[in-house]
């Protein structure tokens, strides 16, 4: 997922715009929803979700150019979009992923090496699996203090995750409790599978 720096939320319980809602009979509670603007509307209660990983440092690019210092990024997913994946090692419509962006904190209280995340947000991003999107993927980014803006085609975002996700267009080589699963159903992608049969995957 492309990652937002610098960037503070504070999720808004009142004032919030009009919904359209992505919901109907057939969805989950969790599924999500939009403004009548077609603004995604930001998941309140994400830390409640599946905690799928973290990483420190992460980066796509061998020589990347660092902020100067250390961040942490760590994944969220919606819970009924993680209790289909258990069952078909893929990811049903409506999945929800969550980005978020925190420093990486040395010696604190009794933590004397190592790193802990900060309190302080240091970026967002939201990434919705939805038949009605082009692409059937969409990747959001906070506008305001409730909504998140869809990220136009062709971003670097979405070139990246459907050249190199394992899964579906996501990133699950990365998530260490769901990629063995993906592996015993078979549900790993074509460009995936290419990409670490090569010589140079392979090192």
């Amino acid at each position: 997922m492309l990652r937002a720096t610098a960037l503070l939320l504070v999720f808004a319980a009142a004032a919030q715009p009009a919904l359209l809602s992505a919901q109907s009979p057939t969805t989950t509670p969790d599924a999500p929803t939009y403004t009548a603007d077609h603004k995604l509307m930001l998941p309140a209660h994400y830390r409640e979700w599946i905690f799928l990983t973290s990483g420190i440092d992460m980066s796509y690019t061998p020589n990347p150019a660092m902020a100067g210092h250390s961040m942490f990024d760590n994944v969220f997913v919606n819970p009924s979009s993680y209790q289909a994946f258990l069952k078909t090692g893929t990811w049903p419509d409506k999945t929800t992923f969550i980005l978020e962006v925190r420093g990486a904190e040395g010696p604190s209280s009794i933590n004397k090496r190592g790193h802990t995340q900060s309190q302080e947000l240091m970026g967002f991003e939201i990434h919705v699996k939805d038949s009605s999107l082009e692409g059937g993927w969409g990747f959001f980014e906070p506008d305001g203090p409730a909504t998140a803006a869809l990220i136009k085609r062709p971003a670097a975002c979405y070139q990246c995750h459907e050249a190199h996700g394992a899964v579906d267009t996501t990133f699950v080589q990365f998530y260490p409790t769901l990629f063995p699963l993906a592996k015993q159903k078979n549900t790993l992608s074509p460009a995936y599978l290419k990409e670490i049969s090569t010589p140079a995957a392979a090192k």
